[in-house]
């Protein structure tokens, strides 16, 4: 059953939201695409186990569906230019991608690629065809680099992209807390970052896996407030209504919208997009 939403302020908020799902099938793609609107954005996890053909063709069947595919580009995942340069090739010339988020990804560096700042500076993005990157962005703690150094490297990613000629956007991490989502907000919108955010959030899934991928992501503050609050005790499964609820009634917060992991499944969390944006049924699906 679809959430139930504030008629006006949240539906507007709610669409422009993009997707993220991990290693889906043709098949999801296309069913995916059979309920959200055209052009919506798909990002596609990085893999490790992943090759690099597999990735171009994913990215390539997201945009036969109709959908904007943006592929993470994991630095340290990179052996060298040469694996860059074939990924980038494969990605603009068999899935027109024009959008990456640029990642440093969660193995110890051993190429030349230590982080996500090099391949802004080095990897030649706009020649490759690329116009547009993504960087991440932590709500909470991130669990292994200080806040300072976080927030440094952004200024220095949005230079080197801007220097590059490339637009940039944030993707946050997700949280469950939207009072640390919007304290975050605001601190960046201080600071002087300026640039579109997308904002990171769990779509419906049960509470256990919620829990499982909090644990993993080191979303620390945020579980803490889900496993003391009554939605430990919930059954079924739970959306981000009320992180919804809050970014659309606060004011001063900037370019934002939503971003929704996939962690309940592609589909379900497409469906859960639609309804929080008060968009009319496509869905094939169920036709």
């Amino acid at each position: 059953m679809p959430a139930t939403f504030p008629p006006r302020q949240t539906t507007n908020f709610a669409r422009a939201f993009s997707l993220e799902a991990t290693r889906p099938t043709a098949a999801e793609v296309e069913e995916v695409a059979g309920v959200v609107p055209p052009a919506t954005p798909l990002y596609l996890t990085s893999v490790a186990t992943q090759a690099t053909s597999e990735l171009v063709a994913l990215a390539a069947a997201v945009r036969r569906a109709g959908l904007e595919p943006v592929a993470h580009l994991a630095a340290r995942r990179l052996a060298g230019a040469q694996q860059l340069q074939e990924l980038l090739r494969g990605l603009r010339g068999e899935a027109d991608v024009r959008r990456l988020l640029v990642i440093a990804g969660d193995i110890d560096s051993s190429g030349p690629y230590p982080d996500a700042l090099s391949i802004v500076q080095r990897g030649k993005l706009r020649e490759a065809g690329i116009e547009e990157i993504g960087i991440s962005g932590y709500p909470e703690a991130h669990p292994r680099i200080p806040a300072d150094r976080i927030e440094t490297a952004l200024d220095q990613k949005i230079a080197a992209a801007t220097a590059a000629g490339l637009r940039v956007h944030i993707v946050s991490q997700f949280s469950f807390d939207a009072g640390a989502i919007v304290a975050w907000l605001r601190r960046m919108r201080k600071g002087g970052i300026d640039v579109p955010i997308k904002v990171g959030m769990a779509g419906p899934t049960s509470v256990p896996a919620l829990l499982r991928y909090a644990k993993r992501c080191g979303v620390g503050a945020s579980l803490k407030g889900l496993m003391s609050g009554t939605a430990a005790g919930l059954l079924g499964h739970v959306g981000p209504d009320r992180i919804l609820e809050t970014l659309a009634e606060t004011e001063g917060l900037g370019d934002i919208a939503p971003h929704y992991f996939s962690f309940g499944g592609a589909l379900a969390t497409a469906r859960y997009a639609r309804d929080a944006a008060g968009l009319a049924s496509r869905d094939r699906a169920t036709a």
